[in-house]
């Protein structure tokens, strides 16, 4: 039995999260749920899993809820309640799946108290991957994946070192755009962006999946995972999104992973790790599949790819800019404010002004992700 925190219980991989605690009440246990505004949601899932404690964003919500759960289960609010749950003492693993940069210092408190760490927003990884593999390493607790391509990597590496490794490669389904002329991504509305060929998941990883965004930040993510440069990190388009990724190894070999898109399984394997649980939820018909096809990649029509290359790279404070200066940029699209090829010409505007710090402190990339949001929004 796995006494897990989940950090982000309402959102696309917190739900999914809950579908696999409830397959499986012999192996998983939720002590502890951490939800951004969905109050009513989350009462839903405290009254199924029984956590002993939990935290919302709003404060209002939180003391509505403290009222009305009458101490049992205790409940937090903000950073300072997201920090108590990374921290519970009787957690054996922390389930990160809060969109955007708010994860980072969870992750931290969580890793310093001696937890593993199951990581679903890839942003603490692009933003702070040196520091966060140190801290893990310096503590001895393991950062598990929770993307279904950092999984497949995970899986397919099993027993492998980083020096036998040629190359990985990440599957990217190419989004919905795959084949859409570049002089019509002007036009591009934000009900288009949202409408993923593959997976269903929240907004701002669709538009990212739209842009290629999302396939970029993994790119530096896994540069960190799997202590592998990014020179050998690859993307190649694989439109059935069957193959969750490849890792072809010094000999020539290459080892993959298949299934049917389902994130539950890569988050079971997370969270049994490093047993393999029985589940019948993903079920697979290679048959009915019929064909597996595979492309390069358009970084003229998808430019994020190589602003991502390049922020992992250089590394330092960059990969912080890129990814907040992204998060900004698709807000803004969200909001109609800008069109869909300005996602990536703000990130590249915001990248070019950036003054580099090589090798930043924690407080040093804080400060560059703060910079880059305000660059981000100002007036090209």
């Amino acid at each position: 039995m796995k006494n897990v925190v989940l950090l982000g219980s309402t959102g696309s991989i917190g739900t999914s999260t809950c579908k696999v605690a409830e397959d499986l009440p012999d192996d998983i246990r939720l002590i502890g749920l951490a939800a951004g505004r969905n109050a009513k949601l989350l009462r839903e899932q405290v009254k199924q899993f029984s956590p002993s404690a939990i935290s919302i964003n709003c404060p209002d919500a939180a003391k509505e809820l403290a009222n009305e759960f009458n101490g049992k289960p205790e409940v937090g609010y903000g950073e300072e309640g997201l920090l108590e749950l990374a921290t519970l003492p009787e957690a054996d693993i922390v389930l990160i799946a809060i969109v955007g940069t708010a994860g980072l210092q969870p992750a931290l408190a969580a890793i310093r108290a001696g937890k593993d760490i199951a990581v679903a927003s890839k942003e603490i990884l692009v933003m702070a991957g040196e520091i966060v593999m140190a801290e893990a390493c310096k503590h001895g607790v393991k950062v598990l994946a929770v993307d279904s391509e950092h999984s497949a990597i995970f899986q397919c590496l099993e027993g492998n070192s980083p020096e036998s490794v040629r190359q990985i490669w990440l599957t990217a389904s190419g989004g919905p755009f795959r084949e859409k002329p570049a002089d019509e991504f002007a036009d591009i509305t934000v009900e288009q962006a949202l409408k993923h060929p593959s997976w269903e998941m929240g907004r701002k990883i669709t538009i990212d999946s739209a842009t290629l965004f999302n396939k970029g930040l993994e790119m530096i993510e896994a540069r960190w995972l799997f202590d592998i440069e990014m020179p050998r990190v690859r993307v190649v388009v694989h439109p059935q999104s069957v193959i969750h990724s490849m890792v072809e190894f010094v000999d020539g070999s290459m080892l993959a992973q298949l299934s049917t898109p389902d994130m539950c399984l890569p988050i079971q394997y997370a969270l049994t790790y490093p047993a393999r649980a029985t589940s019948n939820r993903v079920q697979t018909s290679l048959a009915k599949i019929g064909r597996l096809d595979f492309e390069e990649p358009d970084a003229d029509r998808f430019p994020a790819l190589n602003l991502a290359r390049r922020a992992g790279e250089v590394g330092g404070t960059l990969p912080a800019v890129l990814n907040a200066a992204n998060e900004i940029a698709v807000e803004a699209f969200c909001a109609g404010e800008i069109n869909f090829p300005e996602i990536t010409a703000n990130v590249a505007r915001t990248m070019d002004a950036h003054e580099l710090v090589a090798q930043p402190s924690l407080d040093e990339i804080l400060a560059a992700d703060a910079w880059a949001r305000e660059v981000a929004l100002a007036p090209s």
